[in-house]
C-alpha cells in the first residue's frame, strides 16, 4: 500500500510546473472524495494479490493461487484493510430519509430490491463478455505479438491517420440540425458516466512516471506512435501516456479475495445512471452539499461571488489548488492579465469548452429560478424542500427534452418508434446501469459532430464584433472567456445559430480533437480518436462484429460484406488493410462509419446500442417523471411545455430563439455542402422569421407545484 500511495502523492505534484495534456486529462476526470475511495480501495486489494502471488509463485517455484495460502481470517482482513468490504456491502434502505420522494445524491435505493443498481461509484454493467488478453484483466494491444484472427491490432494511432483525419477547411455542415444538438448531447452524457482512472501517474511495478516511458505496466497503457507520424516524433520510446481505467472492487483478479476465480476486470461509473441532473446537483453527498448555499434557507445553488453575467449569475470557482484553467496569459500572450480559477458543477468536466459551461451555467440559474418560483408559491416551505423540489422538476425537464427532443433526432423515427415509444412503466428487475459498450463507445458518437470553432454571436445572429468565434482548441479550459468576454449569451447564440459539423465516411474527426487536444502546442497534444479507441481496448470491449450480432444486424465476415455494410467500397478496404477482419475493428470507430439511419445521426449499430441504453433508464427508474405517484397528472401535463427555447429564454438575455431549437431554419434547408454559405444565410434568417420571437412560461404552471 506503500508503494500506491505514493504513487498518489506523486500525481499531485509537477516538479516542472507545467501543466501537460495529459494533466489537464486527469485532472478533467479527478473523482470526487468518495469515489477515490472506491478507486483506492480496489487499487489496494488488487496490488496487494498481486504482492502476494509474486512471493507465492517465488516461494513455491510454481503457479499457485496465493489465495489458497491465506485463511479465511486473514481474507477477511485483508478485504476489510483495503476498504473493498465496505464497496461491496449493499446498503440499508429503511434508514434512507424521503427515500419514495426525492432521489439520494447516489441514486442509492432508486431499486429497493437492488439497492445499488444504477448508483453511483459501481461497476459499468457488460453486454458481452469482455475481451481481455489473459481473460481476465489485460487491455487488448497489451502484449507484443498477440493476434487476433490470424493479424496483429493496428495502432490506434495510425488508425486516427489514416482514417478519422479532417482538416478544417473540409468540415461540412449539418444541413439540419445546430451545434447545440453536439453539445447538448455532449452535456446529457455527463449526466450518465464517467469512468475515472487510477490516480497513480507512475508504475506500480517500478515506479516510473507513465507521461516518462512507454513501457506497458500499470496503471500506464500508453499510444504507441507510428512510423511516419505527420505530428509525433517516432521511435520505441515515442507515445501518448494513458492511464488505465480504475478496477471496480471484486473484479479481476479481485475476485479471488470474495471466495469466487478470478472475473473479468470491471470499470467504475462515478455518475448515477439515471437522467437526474447530475451535472448539475453531483452523484455523491459530499458533492452535492458543497454546491448547495446553505447561508440561508432559498434552497439555491451556489453562485460566484466574485463575477456577475450582466447582472445573471455564474457558476461558482473551484477551491482545488492546481489550476488547469490558467490559460488566459498564454493564449492572449499577455502576463499581465488576471487569471481565474476553473469553475464547478456537477460534473467535473464543466470547464472541457466554454460551450459546455455555458449549458452548465443556464441550468444552474435555472434552478435558482424554480426555487424562487416555489417559494413564493409555498412559502411556508424550508429550504430543504425548496432545493429538493427544484431539483424534483429539473430532473423531469432533462427526461423530456432528451426523449421527446433530442433523442429522434439521434436515432430516427423507426428507432424511436420500436425501441422508446410510449413510456411501458417501472420495471424493478430492469438493470438500468449505464453499459460499459455505452459509455466507451456509443455516446461517444457526437465527438465527430464538433465544428472546429466554437461560434459567438451577437443581438442580430451574426458574427460577434467585440467577442469573434475561437477555435477550439483555444477553449478548453478557459472559464475567463465567458466572464471576459461577453458571458454566456453569445455562446449560446453560436449553438442555435450555427450547424454541427456533419459527420462523414471521408471527414469524421475534426484534427482540433487530434492534434490539439487540451494544448496550444501542437507537438504534445493527445489526440481524441485515439484516446477513444485506446479506451476501448483498455475496457475489453469486444470488436465491431460481435456487437453487430449482440443488435441482431448482418455479421460482415470479410471487405466485400464489410463494403455492403458501410455501402463504402473505398473505406472497407482501408479498414481492412488496417484491421484485416471486421471482426478486429474497434467497435467506437466501426460504429461511428456506419452510414445513418433515415432521420438519425448514428448507423444501425449505434441506434441500437443508445436505444437500449435509454429504454433500460427510462424502465428501470423507480422516479421516472411519468410513473404514476411521482407527479399528478395536472403536473405532468405542465411539465411538457417544457423546451430548452424557454429554458434559454428564462436564464439568458437573449430575446429571440427558434421554437425547434435543435433544428436548422427552414430558408437553409437546401444548403448541403458549404458551411460558409450556411452561415451567412442562417445569420439573416433571425431577421426574416418572426416566428423565433423569445417566449417565457405560463408561470399559471406553477400554481399546480402548490402544496398547503
Amino acid at each position: 500500500m506503500h508503494v500506491l500511495d505514493l504513487c498518489r502523492s506523486l500525481a499531485r505534484v509537477r516538479v516542472d510546473g507545467y501543466i501537460k495534456p495529459t494533466d489537464k486529462l486527469r485532472l478533467m476526470k479527478q473523482p470526487s472524495r468518495r469515489t477515490r475511495e472506491v478507486v483506492r480501495a480496489a487499487d489496494y486489494l488488487e496490488q496487494t494479490l498481486r504482492i502476494l502471488t509474486e512471493k507465492t509463485h517465488h516461494a513455491h517455484k510454481r503457479s499457485i493461487n496465493a489465495t489458497a495460502l491465506i485463511t479465511p481470517d486473514e481474507l477477511s482482513t485483508i478485504v476489510r484493510l483495503t476498504g473493498c468490504a465496505a464497496q461491496v456491502r449493499p446498503p440499508s434502505c429503511r434508514t434512507t430519509p424521503l427515500v419514495n420522494k426525492y432521489r439520494t445524491a447516489t441514486s442509492v435505493c432508486n431499486n429497493q430490491k437492488n439497492p445499488l443498481l444504477g448508483a453511483s461509484n459501481t461497476p459499468l454493467a457488460r453486454w458481452l463478455p469482455a475481451s481481455y488478453e489473459d481473460g481476465i484483466s489485460q487491455p487488448k494491444g497489451w502484449n507484443p505479438g498477440k493476434l487476433y484472427n490470424g493479424v496483429l491490432l493496428p495502432l490506434v494511432r495510425l488508425v486516427s491517420n489514416r482514417i478519422l483525419s479532417t482538416q478544417d477547411a473540409d468540415v461540412q455542415g449539418d444541413s439540419e440540425y445546430t451545434h447545440l444538438v453536439t453539445f447538448f448531447g455532449q452535456w446529457n452524457d455527463h449526466d450518465l458516466s464517467l469512468t475515472p482512472q487510477t490516480p497513480s501517474i507512475r508504475s506500480f511495478d517500478n515506479g516510473i512516471a507513465c507521461d516518462q516511458s512507454c513501457q506497458m505496466s500499470e496503471p500506464c497503457f500508453p499510444i504507441q506512435i507510428p512510423s511516419g507520424d505527420p505530428r509525433l516524433p517516432t521511435g520505441p520510446n515515442s507515445c501518448l501516456p494513458v492511464f488505465r481505467s480504475a478496477p471496480a472492487c471484486g473484479s479481476g483478479n479481485g475476485a479471488y479475495i470474495f471466495g469466487g476465480v478470478p472475473v473479468e476486470r470491471e470499470q467504475i461509473n462515478s455518475l448515477t445512471a439515471f437522467l437526474d441532473a447530475g451535472q448539475v446537483y453531483g452523484s455523491d453527498e459530499s458533492l452535492a452539499q458543497s454546491l448547495r448555499d446553505l447561508s440561508n434557507d432559498l434552497g439555491q445553488l451556489l453562485v460566484n461571488n466574485q463575477f456577475q453575467d450582466n447582472g445573471r449569475e455564474l457558476l461558482p470557482f473551484t477551491k482545488v489548488v492546481s489550476n488547469i484553467c490558467a490559460t488566459r496569459r498564454h493564449t492572449l500572450n499577455d502576463s499581465n492579465l488576471q487569471e481565474v480559477p476553473c469553475f464547478i458543477a456537477g460534473d467535473a468536466r464543466v470547464d472541457e469548452n466554454i460551450a459546455l459551461t455555458s449549458l452548465h451555467t443556464i441550468f444552474l440559474r435555472e434552478h435558482n429560478r424554480l426555487a424562487r418560483v416555489l417559494r413564493l408559491l409555498n412559502p411556508h416551505w424550508s429550504g430543504e424542500t425548496l432545493y429538493q423540489e427544484a431539483r424534483k422538476i429539473m430532473g423531469a425537464y432533462l427526461q423530456i427534452i432528451v426523449f421527446r427532443d433530442y433523442l429522434p433526432h439521434i436515432l430516427g423515427p423507426d428507432t424511436i418508434k420500436k425501441q422508446l415509444g410510449r413510456y411501458p412503466g417501472y420495471n424493478p428487475d430492469v438493470d438500468p446501469s449505464i453499459a460499459n459498450v455505452f459509455a466507451t463507445a456509443a455516446y461517444r458518437f457526437a465527438h465527430l459532430t464538433i465544428q472546429p470553432l466554437v461560434f459567438r454571436l451577437d443581438e442580430n445572429f451574426k458574427n460577434h464584433p467585440q467577442f469573434p468565434s475561437v477555435p477550439l482548441f483555444t477553449a478548453f479550459f478557459s472559464p475567463w472567456r465567458v466572464i471576459f468576454e461577453g458571458g454566456v449569451d453569445p455562446l449560446i447564440r453560436g449553438l442555435i445559430g450555427r450547424p454541427a459539423k456533419l459527420n462523414t465516411q471521408d471527414h469524421m474527426l475534426v484534427d482540433a480533437l487530434r492534434e490539439k487536444l487540451f494544448t496550444f502546442t501542437s507537438h504534445i497534444a493527445m489526440d481524441l480518436a485515439s484516446l477513444n479507441m485506446q479506451r476501448g481496448r483498455d475496457h475489453g470491449l469486444p470488436g465491431y462484429s460481435a456487437w453487430r450480432n449482440f443488435c441482431g444486424l448482418s455479421v460482415p465476415k470479410n471487405e466485400t460484406d464489410l463494403a455492403h455494410v458501410l455501402n463504402n467500397t473505398d473505406l472497407a478496404h482501408r479498414l481492412i488493410s488496417l484491421y484485416g477482419s471486421p471482426a478486429n475493428i474497434d467497435v467506437w470507430l466501426g460504429g461511428v462509419a456506419e452510414p445513418f439511419v433515415p432521420g438519425g445521426r448514428v448507423g444501425p449499430l449505434f441506434a441500437c446500442l443508445i436505444s437500449t441504453q435509454f429504454k433500460n433508464i427510462r424502465q428501470g427508474d423507480r422516479l421516472w417523471w411519468e410513473k404514476d405517484g411521482v407527479f399528478t397528472r395536472r403536473q405532468r401535463a405542465a411539465l411538457r411545455s417544457v423546451s430548452m427555447s424557454r429554458i434559454i429564454c428564462e436564464n439568458t438575455g437573449i430575446k429571440s430563439v427558434p421554437d425547434s431549437i435543435l433544428n436548422l431554419f427552414p430558408l437553409i434547408a437546401s444548403v448541403k455542402n458549404s458551411l460558409i454559405t450556411a452561415i451567412i444565410i442562417i445569420s439573416s434568417c433571425f431577421l426574416l422569421n418572426d416566428r423565433f420571437t423569445c417566449y417565457k412560461f405560463n408561470e399559471s404552471d406553477f400554481f399546480l407545484f402548490v402544496y398547503f
